[in-house]
């Protein structure tokens, strides 16, 4: 029986790919296949040494989003990869939406 468990991350920690591949319950080769699609790590993030790259809290809560559309919709990476920057952008346009009605009043 495995046991999930969700925290909340602070802003500046750092996971490697074996703690976020291990904190989100997929293997090593799902994230980097993730990362060389261009669905995590920006292209300035990415070296050649998989064992190098450096993963925030960002990364961990899209890799976590990624895992469910691709679960809950059999959708391939690309796709669910597209659904997750559509979904952060709507959250984006929301906190701005938020942001702009508060300072109205």
């Amino acid at each position: 029986m495995s046991h999930e468990i969700d925290a909340i991350l602070l802003e500046d920690a750092k996971l490697n790919l074996d703690e976020l591949a291990g904190s989100c319950q997929v293997s090593r080769e799902w994230i980097i296949e993730r990362v060389q699609w261009g669905l995590l790590l920006d292209e300035n993030s990415i070296t050649s040494d998989p064992g190098a790259w450096l993963f925030d809290s960002r990364s961990f809560m899209r890799v976590k989003r990624i895992i469910a559309i691709e679960r809950d919709f059999e959708g391939n990476p690309e796709l669910a990869g597209l659904v997750a920057d559509l979904l952060e952008e709507i959250e984006v346009l929301r906190a701005r939406l938020k942001a702009s009605e508060l300072n109205e009043d």
